[in-house]
């Protein structure tokens, strides 16, 4: 009798690690593309905003890049705790949204970033944008405009 429960318990941590073991090989694992966005709405939600400076865009074409679509990158600048960061966000998946040629190098941004890994930042995301139009950081709403002088 002893033996049969013994045999029983032992049939069933078997059956229980097979079902784990085929789950971990099994499952679905999130993809790369994934894994950013997951990335990315994590910093919209929760990232801290500090000021930046795009610094240069890169274009890179499908054979510099080593990927069929080619990459596109935003290189920008921040300083978070006395520490400067040089950063680069890959926007190849975001080309929806911002258009590389028409960011303004040396112009102030917005970066968000995680403050407990401030190297983890990002400055365009699908429902968030840090960059900027002019290099005026505050929009001047409110007061009246003052006519360009004539050249007469």
């Amino acid at each position: 009798m002893r033996d049969s429960s013994f045999f029983g318990t032992l049939a069933a941590a078997g059956v229980c690690l097979g079902g784990v073991a085929a789950y971990a090989l099994l499952r679905r694992r999130p993809s790369p593309d994934e894994l950013e966005r997951k990335r990315r709405d994590l910093l919209v939600q929760q990232g801290r905003i500090i000021d930046a400076t795009v610094i240069d865009i890169s274009d890179l074409d499908a054979e510099e890049s080593g990927r069929p679509n080619g990459m596109q990158l935003i290189l920008y600048k921040y300083e978070a705790a006395g520490v400067v960061y040089e950063c680069s966000q890959d926007v190849t998946m975001l080309r929806h949204i911002v258009n590389i040629y028409d960011c303004r190098l040396g112009f102030p941004a917005s970066v968000r970033y995680d403050p407990h890994n401030p190297g983890n930042s990002l400055i365009v995301a699908e429902g968030w944008s840090g960059l900027r139009d002019t290099a005026n950081s505050v929009p001047l709403h409110g007061r009246p405009r003052t006519a360009a002088p004539s050249l007469r």
